[in-house]
């Protein structure tokens, strides 16, 4: 059995409830019941719920995780959800959000993998794994995007508004199925941004082009 040890520091920690399904056609109720369970084992309760019907393959920022509870929380809170899954679809969705968490000092637990992000030695470590891990993928990323560009260019595929052309060619048009399967994978919008040297509106523009 797990004891609130870490929020009890902090007078106002709040404990939220993190509920995530992907279509309306999936309750939430059972991870809603999971939870109320392991809180009743263990003598706690939550103070705010938080449920998302959207796919994990969203950023956080366009889910309620990112846009409540991220932009919400306080050092010693403590955020519940069943599984890690819950989080994202990506390892490296998971890795930067568990990472922003432990940055600001909240505690993360799941239930069904009986995972502990708190503020032990053991945490530390575990986020500074995060960290290098997130760091080694976008560095991949970064090298896979550049390869793309370089093969683009001497395909013949012209990067950037061809002249004359005001509406049916774009910058990114060459890649927007690249784009697309990063953004599925978790990436987020200012991340590719900042690899194709342009604004985060152009990214989102270009996704609202396509999508």
């Amino acid at each position: 059995m797990h004891k609130v040890l870490f929020p009890a520091q902090f007078d106002n920690a709040m404990t939220y409830g993190y509920i995530r399904v992907s279509t309306d056609a999936q309750n939430t109720e059972n991870q809603k019941m999971e939870i109320q369970k392991f809180c009743a084992q263990n003598n706690m309760s939550v103070d705010f719920w938080v449920e998302d019907v959207i796919s994990g393959t969203k950023d956080p920022s366009f889910r309620k995780l990112g846009k409540i509870i991220m932009e919400n929380i306080c050092e010693g809170d403590l955020i519940i959800c069943t599984e890690l899954s819950r989080l994202g679809r990506s390892l490296l969705m998971i890795m930067n959000t568990l990472n922003f968490f432990q940055e600001h000092g909240v505690l993360v637990w799941t239930i069904k993998d009986n995972f502990r992000l708190s503020d032990d030695i053991t945490s530390k470590v575990v986020s500074f794994a995060f960290g290098l891990a997130a760091e080694i993928e976008r560095q991949l990323i970064s090298q896979r995007t550049k390869v793309a560009l370089e093969r683009a260019k001497k395909s013949g595929i012209h990067v950037g508004r061809r002249k004359g052309q005001k509406s049916s060619h774009y910058k990114l048009t060459p890649f927007s199925s690249y784009i697309i399967e990063e953004i599925s994978a978790g990436r987020s919008i200012s991340s590719l941004a900042k690899e194709f040297n342009v604004s985060w509106d152009t990214v989102k523009n270009h996704l609202a082009r396509i999508s």
